[in-house]
């Protein structure tokens, strides 16, 4: 903190005035740098929508066919979450981050070359799996719960948000490209993007508050980081062991993988190509899950705001009863144009799409505490698993009813489950996990900001 003494002269008195001169602390910088990472790894995970039916087109692979790339990346996505939170914590964020977004690159641009649908399981799905995966939300649990004491959950929504904005930034585009110019111009453009944000993120991203000698955000004091003892595998795998054995963790693990199956894998996934069966453009489409996007980044961030206010256990039985009602009503909605009750459907569906995610975090931080984001990773990879088997699921559906009427029903039913899990979660004194022992802080330093 810059501390400018003031001096005030009168006749007969001089007194020394001193002015205390606020700066904005780092926490947010590197939150704005994390968000900027999450978005250029978002576009990549938006094209799946936009890209299904050209690649069907033009390979003749069946629906199902592509659709099990999308479940593998699904899968990936989720699955490197926790792994990549254990490696940020021995190797440190920078380093994963920027690797991550070397991977999304690599496995975007060499999809221009594939001629086979083993080639598209392999770049689509495992090497952009694996490079979002390591930016994944346990990326956003891994720097709030660093950098933030105050302002936690807000920041959690604000983050989390990034991937819709991604979404939003790049869907509508990659539509309009994949129209004009064909599928393989738009993989270059999301490759692109993905690598101008590897500078960034090696010049600015910072690992801990207490490498500045500073405490985090609201903190009173500085501590630095817990030392890190064993392997990333054995750290991830030890924290599943221990959470695994609690009823909370299953409870968790059980919702969001009912969220993932009701957002990416479904509606993420195959929200175009049902609508296209309807008649309605694939650009407008496309269009309208990009105001998903625009809406969720606000259901975010209210979400973030109403977590460091509201029970966390309320919060998602409410957004999980909510978009269960949603997508009951979403099969009478489809039309060849976008009609005003599928706008509605568009702005209420947005305004939950991941809100669901910082209550989630809060939760694991409370019952898992130091531990809480690996954990949280575990618990997103359950996301990713219900969205790859939904992915996969509804791409069958469409195949063998000839629509996705029974897909939108199920997933209904099941949100209003997920709904029911939430509310049977208790208040409880936070579970003991093993993690490192942390020293004590070098010194004090305080903040108000």
């Amino acid at each position: 903190m810059a501390f400018r003494p003031l001096v005030v002269r009168g006749p007969a008195v001089e007194t020394r005035i001193v002015n205390r001169t606020r700066r904005l602390h780092p926490a947010w910088l590197v939150a704005a740098v994390a968000f900027v990472a999450l978005v250029g790894a978002a576009g990549f995970r938006a094209t799946p929508s936009v890209l299904l039916h050209p690649l069907h087109a033009e390979f003749g692979w069946p629906l199902a066919t592509v659709s099990a790339a999308v479940s593998v990346n699904l899968l990936l996505y989720g699955l490197t979450a926790p792994f990549a939170a254990a490696l940020m914590d021995r190797f440190g964020v920078r380093r994963v981050v920027a690797g991550a977004l070397a991977l999304v690159a690599a496995g975007s641009g060499l999809t221009v070359f594939m001629t086979a649908s083993w080639q598209l399981i392999l770049c689509w799905g495992v090497l952009v799996g694996l490079g979002t995966g390591s930016m994944a939300l346990a990326f956003v649990a891994t720097v709030t719960g660093r950098w933030f004491v105050r302002r936690r959950g807000l920041v959690t929504g604000v983050l989390t948000a990034g991937g819709a904005a991604g979404q939003l930034v790049f869907l509508p585009l990659l539509a309009v490209l994949v129209r004009d110019h064909g599928w393989r111009t738009a993989a270059l453009v999301v490759a692109g993007a993905a690598l101008a944000v590897v500078p960034l993120v090696a010049w600015l991203l910072r690992e801990h508050p207490a490498d500045l000698g500073l405490p985090a955000y609201g903190a009173a004091e500085v501590v630095p980081p817990a030392p890190t003892t064993g392997g990333a595998a054995s750290r991830a795998v030890g924290a599943l062991a221990s959470a695994a054995r609690t009823r909370p963790f299953w409870l968790l693990a059980g919702g969001f993988a009912i969220c993932g199956a009701t957002t990416n894998g479904l509606v993420g996934t195959h929200f175009v190509p049902a609508a296209h069966d309807h008649g309605m453009p694939e650009t407008t489409a496309a269009g309208l899950l990009a105001l998903v996007g625009l809406f969720d980044i606000v259901g975010t961030i209210a979400s973030g705001w109403l977590t460091d206010r509201v029970d966390s256990r309320l919060l998602l039985g409410a957004y999980y009863a909510l978009r269960g009602g949603s997508l009951l009503v979403l099969p009478g909605l489809f039309a060849g144009t976008a009609e005003p009750s599928m706008l509605v459907f568009i702005i209420f569906y947005g305004l939950d799409w991941v809100a669901t995610v910082p209550p989630t975090v809060a939760l694991c931080r409370e019952y898992f505490g130091a531990a809480g984001a690996v954990v949280f990773g575990w618990v997103f990879a359950a996301h990713q698993f219900g969205a790859a088997i939904a992915a996969t699921g509804a791409g069958l559906v469409r195949d063998r009813l000839g629509d996705y009427a029974l897909a939108w029903y199920v997933a209904g039913a099941l949100s209003i489950g997920a709904a029911g899990l939430s509310l049977l979660l208790r208040r409880r004194e936070p579970v003991p996990v093993p993690v490192p022992v942390v020293a004590p802080p070098a010194r004090a330093w305080s903040y108000r900001g």
